[in-house]
């Protein structure tokens, strides 16, 4: 035993007997910060302790950080949203996660350190936020905390990600209920004297988002051989109109059906007339959908003006998200391959586009069924 007490070189740690009986090694660690700090480490034998003392002293050779103490969740939080995700991901996507950090996870769980955080602490805290709001929010909750706390792996701040290993909340699906085709030929009819007229048809045969309608501009639109660019959308945030990356940042370049043409002939005639009697009011900005100004309009008005048209039409009022469910619908009844119609919709996921084309096969494997049922009740009653 004596001969494993040997002085270790310089920088190699020591390793002492404590009082209690237990070995006590310390060894000068990199720190996530850049500086250098004295790392403990306990075991009941000095063998147990000299493994743990290499163990550092491997991470010190590779560089790798060894916080001395863990940070609390909250402070790594802060962090986080500060240098990692106002950096790196879109406005809306930071403001989404700072109103979970702030409202639930900070006063939920920011007094946990990050080290001492557990599967236990995780499960109580999802329980705690379906009870106080709804499960779709501690579902999204969920999501926020596991991605924060990648981020912390990354960094080495912590060897595991506790999120993971807790089943988030199940969400019921929402029920996919869009117009039939007689209740959109009788929208686009009324909607045919609109302003927005070229919107709805895009919303409606295309499928486009509310904020890839707003950010269209003319560049998008190549009427001569019926290609539409999808490359940014306008969102309002902060009270703020801007332009951002289309959701996903999927950029994607659609065929233009051939119903999109005149609709969007015909917008930019009246665009043009509307320049000419603004003037010098008229701002430039190459959007397809604007203002009297030039400016690009309002996403609420946009919808305003999709549910009055529906209103006075007699149809039922649906989300003008639910017409590109609707656009979905009618692409999967016409045979379109669903990696087809993910394309054509920008879907992150194959399995958004899977929901429609399930609900969809659903309806035409009823109606396969109904008509044999014909068959054979006509059958039975010829013998």
């Amino acid at each position: 035993m004596a001969s494993q007490r040997k002085r270790n070189p310089n920088g190699g740690g020591t390793i002492t007997k404590r009082k209690d009986g237990r070995y006590q090694a310390a060894v000068y660690v990199l720190q996530p910060d850049g500086t250098r700090a004295r790392k403990f480490a306990y075991g009941k034998t000095w063998t147990e302790c000299d493994t743990k003392r290499r163990a550092l002293l491997d991470k010190v050779a590779n560089g790798v950080p060894v916080p001395t103490r863990s940070e609390k969740l909250a402070d790594w939080l802060s962090y986080w949203l500060d240098n990692i995700v106002k950096t790196r991901r879109k406005l809306s996507t930071y403001d989404k996660y700072e109103a979970h950090v702030r409202l639930h996870l900070v006063p939920m769980l920011g007094a946990k350190r990050l080290e001492s955080l557990a599967v236990a602490d995780v499960r109580r805290f999802l329980t705690r936020l379906e009870k106080q709001t709804t499960v779709a929010t501690a579902k999204e909750g969920h999501r926020v905390l596991r991605t924060a706390l990648t981020a912390a792996c990354r960094e080495e701040l912590i060897t595991r990600n506790v999120a993971s290993l807790v089943e988030p909340p199940r969400v019921a699906s929402r029920d996919l209920n869009p117009w039939t085709l007689d209740e959109t030929l009788s929208f686009l009819a009324a909607a045919r004297r609109d302003p927005l007229y070229a919107a709805f048809v895009l919303a409606i045969t295309m499928g486009l988002r509310r904020g890839e309608i707003i950010g269209l501009r003319w560049t998008d639109v190549d009427l001569e051989n019926r290609v539409l660019y999808v490359r940014q959308q306008v969102q309002r945030r902060r009270g703020v109109l801007y332009d951002d990356d289309p959701k996903g940042r999927r950029r994607r370049a659609v065929p233009l059906p051939t119903m999109c043409v005149a609709p969007l002939r015909w917008h930019r005639m009246r665009q043009a007339e509307i320049r000419g009697k603004a003037g010098e009011r008229w701002q430039e900005s190459g959007y397809v959908f604007t203002t009297r100004t030039g400016r690009p309009v309002e996403p609420r008005n946009v919808y305003r003006s999709f549910t009055r048209v529906a209103q006075d039409a007699k149809l039922r009022v649906i989300r003008l998200h639910d017409a590109r469910h609707g656009c979905a619908t009618l692409l999967v009844a016409a045979g379109v391959a669903p990696r087809v119609v993910m394309e054509i919709l920008g879907h992150s996921q194959i399995s958004i586009t899977m929901d429609v084309y399930t609900h969809v096969v659903q309806d035409t494997q009823r109606e396969a069924i109904s008509h044999m049922d014909r068959l054979l009740k006509r059958r039975i009653n010829r013998d």
